[in-house]
């Protein structure tokens, strides 16, 4: 006999359709499990032996082989527990067969026969959405999670007794239904706000249009200037997640089992600020089987890189390309695994080793080749992918001694929310035609066929741009950073067209190519 229990495997941060076939047979009683199973999953066999016999069933003295086909994709994960438990019931004639075609099933089984969480159950439930199934079974823990998905019946249980009692149509279960205006109904972290930044405001307004425009920034200045006091509060001026974002960026933590239990999703957008020890697995991704790092947990919202030359220079590089393509793909032997990481990378560096660099009050002490040596570890290739480099000096004390706040984030968010309705208008699926506009969300995004088509430049702009790049050296990815981020500030100033003084700020925010040192009164780049 065979029978068989639809679950899921996860490959990424999707989920495809997985056969959970179970067959007994007349032999000496084994178990044997197959279908690329991995170590957690081969360890089920325990489990699902104490579970079925703790929950009041007999368990089959017989030769059991479980299946888990496509047998070519990789199973990870402690989720076949259930699936395998209830195929061994159906064959045992304890479960009925009319309902289990038509639903997921997917729960770490407990000893004593509970139902524990599992990691990925928003995208199952999205993948039994596309394979026109009814619903998922799960643990309670997943419900609110997989709850948001319109279009499937999400039926949350505690035990293996009351999935069984299910099947069997001896349990009624009413499928857990999470509104999309609860979801998004979330209050806004206050703890942080630009009120409380004192001076700096060159620097609040480079991270206002790089906020407006998602463009990644590097801020160079002095230790105790106010550069992480800065980044922390750039999340406070972004947007809000849509709900397609949200959707995107809960795929990412639910797969690594980080969304807090009785939540649905991630609904405020991410700001991950690891430690400059981290590995090249750890930032972007990786493994035996990989699972992603960093840069993915960043998606749709900020990765924050402190002291960036601090961090390993093969880390930095390898997140030259996720920053161009706004995926990481890992490529193994036999798979290869994509993560998304539309992030934007804000960082902060010293201007030389001791950070005293141009400080009119403190003497630096570092030679010409020891800052030389600390620029070379940020490479031009990366710095390149930088839209916004920004020079943040020491606070005089005539701003920290002020009482007045300076402008609140609820202000500076309104018009960042404004520019960014300018950008989705203008790059609406369907505008011109183009399907390329339907992966563009904001001007950081744009490539370079849209790129001409969304920044016409006035004639006395056009010759300034052509005057700095003649004088500055500026290379061709340069010169296209600089028309998105003039782009943007014209939006932030509701102007269609790019005049000179949009151009003028955009190049003022190009400060490693203006100078060859930085924060320093010195000879500009020939």
């Amino acid at each position: 006999m065979r029978s068989k229990v639809f679950s899921g495997a996860l490959h990424g941060v999707e989920a495809s359709i997985v056969e959970v076939e179970v067959d007994l047979s007349s032999s000496l009683p084994m178990f044997y499990t197959v279908g690329l199973a991995e170590g957690a999953v081969k360890e089920s066999k325990e489990r699902v032996r104490s579970a079925i016999r703790n929950s009041g069933y007999s368990f089959p003295s017989k030769r059991i082989t479980v299946n888990l086909a496509p047998a070519g994709i990789p199973k990870v994960g402690t989720g076949y527990d259930l699936p395998i438990a209830v195929g061994i019931l159906l064959e045992n004639s304890d479960v009925g067969a009319h309902r289990l075609p038509h639903y997921l099933l997917a729960g770490e089984l407990s000893l004593d026969g509970r139902m524990r969480s599992i990691r990925g159950a928003l995208s199952l439930a999205l993948a039994a959405r596309r394979a026109g199934m009814r619903g998922i079974i799960l643990p309670p823990d997943n419900g609110m999670e997989a709850g948001v998905v319109d279009g499937v019946d999400v039926v949350p249980l505690e035990r293996l007794q009351d999935v069984i009692a299910f099947l069997n149509d001896e349990l009624e279960a009413e499928p857990l239904r999470v509104p999309r205006a609860r979801v998004l109904d979330e209050v806004p972290d206050d703890s942080f706000d630009f009120r409380d930044v004192a001076g700096q405001f060159q620097a609040k307004r480079a991270l206002e249009v790089a906020a407006a425009g998602g463009h990644n920034v590097l801020m160079i200045g002095p230790p105790g200037s106010g550069k992480t006091m800065l980044a922390k509060r750039l999340p406070t001026i972004l947007p809000p997640l849509s709900f397609e974002e949200a959707i995107e960026t809960t795929k990412v933590y639910s797969v690594l089992g980080l969304v807090p239990p009785n939540q649905s999703l991630i609904t405020r957008r991410p700001f991950r600020a690891p430690h400059h020890t981290i590995s090249q697995a750890g930032l972007v991704g990786g493994g035996g089987i990989p699972v992603p790092g960093e840069i993915s947990l960043s998606h749709n919202g900020v990765l924050f890189l402190d002291e960036m030359p601090e961090f390993k220079r093969t880390a930095l590089e390898v997140m030259r390309q996720p920053l161009e393509d706004g995926a990481v793909t890992l490529a193994r032997a036999r798979w290869t695994f994509t993560y998304p990481a539309r992030v934007m990378l804000v960082a902060t560096m010293n201007p030389c080793p001791c950070g005293h660099l141009g400080d009119p009050r403190r003497r630096c002490r570092c030679s010409p080749a020891e800052i030389q040596r600390y620029r070379s570890r940020l490479s031009g290739p990366l710095l390149d992918r930088i839209d916004i480099h920004v020079e943040v000096p020491a606070v005089r004390y005539a701003d920290i001694g002020t009482t007045a706040s300076g402008e609140p984030s609820s202000a500076i968010r309104a018009r960042v929310e404004r520019a960014r309705e300018s950008q989705r208008q203008r790059f609406q699926a369907g505008h011109n035609g183009s399907n390329a506009r339907q992966s563009v969300h904001c001007n950081a995004q744009l490539s370079e066929p849209l790129l001409r088509e969304a920044c016409p430049v006035a004639p006395e702009a056009r010759r300034l741009l052509e005057v700095a790049i003649e004088r500055l050296g500026f290379s061709a990815r340069a010169h296209a950073r600089v028309l998105k981020v003039a782009r943007t500030i014209a939006d932030l100033d509701d102007s269609p067209i790019l005049q000179a003084r949009h151009i003028g700020e955009a190049i003022q925010y190009r400060a490693l190519d203006r100078s060859n040192v930085i924060g320093g009164h010195v000879e500009a780049c020939a």
